[in-house]
């Protein structure tokens, strides 16, 4: 007798395949570890073509041969090239960044410290994007080519072209220094300082924590100006983005339908085809925050603010090539990041990504 099984073709037998949201989530889960490997390698890279001698950095140029040589045996850096990138990979995994020269305490508790700053400064700056992007955007598609359309527009192509810190510069020198609206450079005023215990490391939310209503107020002055220069620099970006995807929207069919049956113009809008844009949109907002992230920088240096960007450049100037990889790697695992979390709820709000 003839097995059944084994009379099939051989194109007709079932392959084994796993569940389809074990599937997907390997597939993350590869595509996210192939892409932090991709990233270590650059940062590594990076590490040995800048010319500047880590260990000249760690004992100075005076130091005697032999403490050179000690101290590059324990750095790893006698070893071939592959070698290196390997053992670097293993400290990373670890959080391992190696010991900061200009602190000399490990870059992982650097970071640590000031990246809550650049945190609470980018996503104070994003909600102001969102908050008042999407609706600018929404009703320059609405008003296309005409004057609110070309307000919005001209107020976008300001923040989006004009240098982020010169614009900080003027700020200070019109609002805190003319006006007196705002506090200066720094998080808090000199004399708040080390008066609220760090617990989240967001200053404003640490001294609500500790009921300091006066340092939180304090706080809240001096993030004024600097969130709400990367919050225009946001609502630029996403404000023509918007305007963008809804003009799109706007010309399809079904808002011409929903129009003939009589549905509310605002509901049309606000709901139909606003709807039809937020996955979009997420992937602008995701990119926006990002941004923010990595390029605070230049506002952290103008506004004297102890985050992540202010750290990397501090380490810049000094040769201290730790604390510049191990903030790189973190700024591109926030994007890394933010990229995921996007893709995931591109699943849960659009049926066709499932």
């Amino acid at each position: 007798m003839v097995d059944p099984v084994s009379a099939r073709p051989a194109g007709s037998r079932r392959r084994l395949s796993l569940p389809r949201p074990i599937a997907v989530a390997v597939g993350i889960v590869a595509q996210v570890g192939l892409t932090l490997l991709g990233l270590l390698l650059v940062t590594f890279l990076i590490g040995r073509v800048v010319p500047v001698d880590p260990v000249l950095a760690a004992v100075g140029d005076r130091a005697p041969q032999a403490v050179y040589e000690r101290v590059r045996i324990e750095l790893g850096l006698h070893l071939p090239l592959h070698e290196q990138f390997v053992v670097y990979v293993g400290k990373v995994v670890t959080g391992d960044f190696g010991e900061s020269v200009l602190t000399a305490r490990p870059v992982i508790e650097d970071i640590a410290h000031v990246f809550p700053a650049t945190l609470e400064l980018a996503t104070i700056g994003v909600l102001i994007g969102i908050l008042f992007g999407i609706p600018a955007g929404v009703v320059a598609a609405v008003h296309q080519g005409r004057w609110p359309d070309q307000l919005v527009r001209v107020f976008g192509l300001v923040g989006y072209s004009v240098p982020i810190f010169w614009l900080g510069l003027v700020g200070l020198l019109l609002f805190y220094a003319h006006w007196g609206l705002v506090a200066g450079p720094g998080r808090l005023d000199i004399f708040y300082e080390g008066l609220v215990e760090p617990v989240t490391g967001l200053i404003m939310v640490d001294a609500l924590l500790a009921g300091e209503v006066e340092i939180f107020w304090n706080a809240v002055s001096h993030l004024l100006l600097p969130a709400g220069l990367l919050g225009y620099f946001s609502l630029a970006y996403i404000s023509r983005m918007t305007r963008s995807f809804m003009i799109d929207q706007l010309r399809q069919e079904y808002v011409t339908t929903a129009r003939v049956k009589g549905v509310a113009e605002w509901r049309v809008i606000w709901v139909h085809a606003l709807r039809n844009i937020q996955v979009p949109l997420i992937t602008v907002i995701a990119l926006s925050y990002a941004n923010l992230l990595e390029g605070s920088v230049l506002t952290e240096t103008v506004f004297a603010w102890p985050g992540l960007g202010q750290y990397i450049t501090n380490s810049l100037r000094k040769a201290d090539m730790n604390a510049v990889l191990g903030g790189t790697v973190v700024v591109g695992t926030c994007f890394i990041a933010l990229n995921m979390v996007s893709d995931l709820l591109y699943r849960l709000l659009d049926p066709r990504a499932r």
